[in-house]
């Protein structure tokens, strides 16, 4: 019989049991095999963690960034040292393959590394003798402890957008991972303690709904990230902000890849392809919807569809495999309902991933490919998250664009063509928070920052670098005088600048 692994805990430097009672049962999607019971905590648990976080706050405000860089320092050389390790734990109870899961390692460790320069972006401002022997000076104070609530398609690189801002400019942290694919969030907790972070700066509370809801209104917990479906967004956004906390919320999306008729089609075919199915589609920013343009549509479908047909699926542990499972039977019996009700809807199905034949009880789908898709179908109006792939056919780039604007999600989008100006057109009016020209999944560096607009966003910030920052600290303008104490006078008059 299979080990079952139990799964606790991590606050004031130490993995702790769970004591509710309740747990969630973990999986490898690649087998069906339950390999872990993750505990669901309490409210009593969560609000040791807070209380933990907190107590410890009250000594980490005070170090120096050069002991927080240190720290970050050391944490970037974990990272990077374990990346394989941590991408194997990622692909054990997530599904993706290997080398996707040591990408996601990658494109997190960029945010480690930001925050190594976080000094750099702490320095603040000072103004010398605005007025007679005053000075005025403004600073970036740590808003206290923080909490990060995260998705499980992305179990690395998303607390990762988080985690190293928030500590690095003073923050403590209390990340509430998904109870799908735990043992990720975890691992990273035992390097940064290895790392040389207080006890207490960073704890993992692994929960279900009573969790999140414990967080999201806990008085000692001063802002609170998530990244998720819309409809989850929304409620952080709304229950966070009536209790006072600061929140950005990132929620769900439909990518729309517009092609034109003077683009590559065998370059836009293979990001179509890389972009739709990596990591089976459970990518929020994953390409769903080809818009092809005029005379593209036809060369186009029959490209994408010749390249889906040769990817190998299957364990995301074997070399060979390029897409992985989905991460539970669920998840696939989902999307395999979307691909029936697109055919029902009228869509062409060129390709059916329900056709496709696996061994054992993994949670695999093959790829599905659906031409002549139209809005109001559900398998465009939905995000489905899932290997499926629809194309919409428009005959100009107006219609293309006209796509885009009535489209509620604003997450990101790309154009594929070789004409400067209708590129830039598009980077002009693109309603998208995030765009790619020639690039199917433009989802920036960490020295920029990640954010979608519309249904895609509940924030006033996006995520991680400069805006990150911003997010996890508050101004503060001290003004300063050191006057002659024999020419102190009494008035009531409002200050002046002379």
């Amino acid at each position: 019989m299979h080990e079952i692994i139990e799964l606790g805990h991590f606050v004031g430097g130490r993995s702790v049991p769970g004591t509710s009672g309740d747990s969630a049962p973990v999986f490898n999607p690649s087998t069906g095999v339950q390999t872990g019971a993750v505990s669901l905590a309490s409210v009593d648990e969560v609000d040791h963690a807070v209380a933990t976080a907190h107590a410890a706050w009250q000594q980490w405000r005070h170090s120096s960034i050069a002991a927080r860089t240190k720290a970050m320092f050391n944490l970037r050389n974990l990272v990077d040292r374990h990346a394989s390790e941590l991408a194997a734990k990622i692909t054990a109870e997530h599904g993706k393959v290997h080398s996707d899961a040591m990408g996601e390692v990658a494109r997190g460790l960029e945010n480690v590394e930001f925050a190594c320069n976080i000094g750099e972006m702490l320095k603040g401002m000072h103004s010398n003798q605005v007025s007679s022997g005053v000075d005025v000076t403004t600073v970036r104070r740590p808003l206290g402890v923080v909490a990060g609530i995260t998705p499980f398609n992305f179990p690395a690189m998303v607390p990762l957008w988080m985690i190293p801002n928030a500590l690095g400019c003073g923050n403590t942290f209390i990340l509430k991972p998904s109870e799908k694919d735990p043992t990720s969030a975890l691992f990273l907790a035992e390097l940064i303690h290895e790392a040389g972070f207080p006890d207490g700066v960073f704890n993992v509370v692994n929960g279900d709904k009573t969790a999140v809801d414990r967080i999201l209104d806990h008085p000692d917990i001063k802002a609170v990230s998530f990244v998720g479906s819309t409809p989850i967004a929304q409620y952080i956004h709304r229950t966070a902000s009536e209790n006072g906390k600061r929140v950005q919320a990132l929620g769900g999306a439909k990518n729309h890849m517009l092609v034109l008729p003077d683009a590559d089609i065998g370059l836009a075919a293979d990001a179509a392809v890389s972009a739709a199915f990596g990591s089976a589609g459970e990518r929020c920013m994953a390409i769903s919807v080809v818009v092809a343009v005029g005379d593209a549509a036809d060369p186009l479908v029959e490209a994408i569809a010749e390249r889906t047909r040769t990817l190998t699926i299957g364990d995301g542990m074997d070399p060979s495999s390029e897409m992985g499972p989905l991460v539970t039977r669920e998840a696939r019996d989902r999307v395999a309902a979307y691909v029936a009700a697109g055919a029902d809807a009228g869509a062409t199905v060129v390709l059916d991933g329900r056709d496709a034949q696996f061994d054992g009880d993994g949670y695999f789908l093959g790829c599905s490919l659906l031409d002549d898709v139209t809005p109001d179908m559900s398998v465009y109006r939905d995000e489905v998250f899932g290997p499926l792939l629809g194309v919409v056919r428009v005959p100009t780039f107006d219609d293309a664009m006209k796509l885009l604007d009535d489209n509620p999600y604003g997450n990101g989008t790309a154009i594929f063509t070789r004409d400067g100006g209708a590129a830039r057109q598009f980077c002009e009016e693109a309603p998208v928070g995030m765009v790619g020209v020639n690039v199917p999944i433009p989802v920036p560096v960490a020295y920029h920052s990640f954010g979608g607009w519309k249904d895609s966003i509940f924030s006033d910030t996006a995520m991680y670098g400069p805006e990150g920052v911003r997010f996890y600290t508050k101004p503060q303008a001290i003004t300063t005088r050191w006057p002659d104490p024999s020419t102190s006078t009494v008035d009531l008059g409002f200050p002046r600048n002379d």
